[in-house]
């Protein structure tokens, strides 16, 4: 019989927001993964000391893990965070660093544990308020929501300094990004991982449909056969799911609030394995 714990596995999860104490709490009793690779695909915390204590937590249990950031982990003027934009990137940059965590800054990775290989790709690409009908332009966007009673915290917390807007920091690294990939060789797949969906038909907000402005950029709806990749991975939507498009696979890997998730289940229960 063939032995599936001799296997080297990807696994996946997003929105851990241990800012919550309950899902901290629980994190604590994630068993070992000693040959695992793991990506947290964003909205982990807002806090420096937060993110220091989730590494050294998952990286004693998982042989690697590969980080992207989500809009919580950007947002400064709360929890004494002063670093604000690009710094405060950079900060969550230089603390994964330190765990030996992979970022959207790194080289990407070729996996070698089992199935075929892979280019792990992790994407900080964010968000333009795109995702709204046609007949809303960008700069009614946020007013188009307000108005329904719906405003992401973002529009408080999330400071995009050095640039103008949220947008033209999107653009950047919409800009960054796809100059990477092209380089990459385009007979191995990939496998794409980013806080925010990168398709707009993928957003189930039945209760907050407006949100969708502040859940990606339509820039990357064709990405996931532009870049060849197999699977494309996100959160944001605490809404977990597995999609296909144009036979590639889309997991959304939320963890979320404590109220989103059975807590007697353990967060084990919620990794997805991506690979093999």
């Amino acid at each position: 019989m063939f032995d599936t714990n001799n296997i080297m596995k990807l696994y996946a999860i997003s929105d851990l927001h241990v800012d919550y104490k309950a899902n901290l709490d629980k994190l604590k009793l994630l068993p070992h993964f000693p040959k695992d690779w793991l990506i947290i695909a964003g909205d982990t915390c807002t806090s420096f000391s937060d993110l220091r204590s989730v590494l050294e937590i998952l990286n004693s249990r998982f042989a690697k893990t590969l980080w992207v950031p989500g809009n919580h982990d950007l947002w400064s003027g709360i929890s004494g965070i002063q670093e604000k934009g690009i710094n405060k990137y950079q900060k969550l940059v230089e603390i994964c660093h330190e765990f030996g965590t992979l970022t959207p800054e790194d080289p990407y990775v070729l996996w070698q544990g089992d199935g075929e290989q892979h280019y792990l790709v992790p994407l900080f690409l964010l968000y333009d308020y795109s995702f709204r009908p046609v007949y809303i332009t960008e700069h009614m966007a946020v007013d188009w929501a307000k108005a329904a009673g719906i405003i992401c915290t973002d529009e408080y917390y999330l400071d995009p300094i050095p640039y103008s807007s949220k947008i033209e920091w999107c653009y950047s690294r919409l800009e960054y990004s796809e100059k990477r990939l092209k380089k990459l060789p385009e007979n191995i797949p990939k496998i794409l991982i980013n806080h925010f969906p990168l398709r707009e038909d993928l957003i189930r907000l039945f209760r907050i449909p407006k949100f969708s402005i502040w859940c990606g950029t339509k820039k990357t709806e064709e990405w996931h056969l532009k870049f060849g990749a197999s699977v494309v991975v996100h959160g944001h939507l605490h809404m977990r799911a597995t999609d296909y498009r144009h036979g590639v696979r889309f997991e959304e890997v939320s963890l979320g609030y404590p109220q989103h998730w059975n807590q007697n289940n353990g967060i084990e229960k919620y990794l997805r394995q991506i690979l093999p």
